[in-house]
């Protein structure tokens, strides 16, 4: 499969340019097919054919995303979103008072509030200072200290679309005994991850934004070795290692990642995600990222002839699927709410303008937003 022969998949691209995927990702009629299925198998069997969900999620679709992102399916938990993995470690770490978090001054507000609501135990949290929206390894060296118990950071910015080193980062946490925890939802499904290559302890990533999967469905991924760190505070029947013998009360967590998955998972979303995973597995991580790349660039080059300014860190190592840029002449609701009248739409973050491509997306679309958009003089 190429990515061109998945185009017709997605409807979207009938109604309009869709560059938003940072937000919510289109999804394709696969996906949608696959939920419905599910749901029909409910409406004509009820649970008849609840062992085959839960074999079906636990092994071929945790199978999958572990292939999707180098790990394996022990680590995976599924989650609703990716404030709920964040909240298992951020609620999950025996944390002690004087403790301290690490996080930047840029982080998506689910990636400050957990940790905020954490200072009336004690804990207290160090912003880093980012130099024009990056974060350097160095400023989280200089921020590490005894007491630091976590560095927790979004792999790519929502806002710029600054990428971090995961790799230094991860081998500066490990040097120096602190764990790291990356809020992954704007990585996963544009760019490749291999987690079995970096020392990453915990990772979160919703499937509603790049991986083009449904809202209410996500992943938590917790390193083997890092698993006895986190005690789950939300505990239920399926955090148990046990069959249906509900009445045979023993609190003896599994040993895997399925500890944190506390009831029933949403296994109609699951469904439509698995089918999204397998898409991205065929069309092979490294060309998605080329691809979205070459989006990127294209519209980098036509936003530079138009005079615009470009607030994304362009660093070959530094650059995401999300490029925000700015007319210095015009406001940016202004530019969106002509683009909106076009059919063209784009998002508004931190005051300039955020286009964010995905597989489904061509060059004629990226020509298209950049000849709507007003010239500078």
């Amino acid at each position: 499969m190429d990515i061109q022969s998945i185009h017709r998949d997605f409807p979207i691209k009938q109604r309009m340019v869709y560059l938003n995927n940072a937000s919510i990702g289109a999804l394709s009629n696969q996906v949608v097919s696959a939920v419905n299925k599910f749901l029909e198998d409910v409406r004509d069997n009820g649970r008849i054919h609840y062992p085959e969900w839960c074999k079906y999620a636990d092994t071929d679709v945790k199978d999958n995303i572990g292939q999707l992102i180098g790990a394996d399916k022990s680590e995976i938990a599924f989650v609703k979103n990716t404030t709920e993995g964040i909240l298992i470690v951020a609620n999950g770490l025996n944390w002690k008072p004087g403790d301290n978090v690490i996080i930047a001054d840029i982080e998506f507000p689910s990636n400050v509030y957990c940790w905020m609501n954490l200072e009336k135990r004690g804990v207290s949290i160090k912003r880093i200072n980012t130099k024009f929206g990056r974060i350097l390894v160095d400023d989280i060296a200089a921020l590490i200290d005894n007491r630091t118990r976590l560095v927790s950071l979004s792999a790519v910015q929502f806002s710029n679309g600054f990428r971090l080193d995961i790799e230094k980062v991860g081998e500066l946490c490990k040097n120096k005994g602190v764990l790291l925890n990356l809020d992954a939802i704007q990585y996963i499904g544009a760019l490749k991850i291999d987690l079995s290559k970096w020392h990453v302890d915990f990772l979160s990533a919703g499937g509603h934004k790049w991986l083009l999967g449904p809202i209410g469905t996500g992943i938590f991924y917790c390193r083997k070795e890092s698993m006895h760190h986190i005690h789950p505070q939300n505990v239920g029947y399926h955090s148990v290692d046990k069959s249906e013998d509900h009445l045979d009360y023993d609190l003896t967590f599994r040993p895997t990642a399925t500890r944190f998955e506390e009831a029933l998972v949403n296994f109609p979303g699951i469904a439509g995600l698995d089918v999204a995973v397998k898409l991205f597995l065929e069309l092979c991580p490294d060309k998605v990222e080329d691809y979205i790349h070459n989006l990127i660039s294209q519209a980098i080059e036509g936003l530079k002839r138009k005079n615009y300014e470009i607030l994304s860190p362009l660093g070959e190592k530094e650059r995401s699927g999300i490029l925000l840029f700015r007319n210095g002449n015009i406001s940016s609701e202004d530019i969106c709410h002509r683009l909106n009248a076009s059919n063209i739409n784009i998002a508004i973050r931190a005051g300039a303008l955020r286009i964010s491509p995905s597989v489904f997306n061509d060059k004629d679309e990226i020509d298209r937003f950049l000849d709507d958009l007003p010239l500078i003089l």
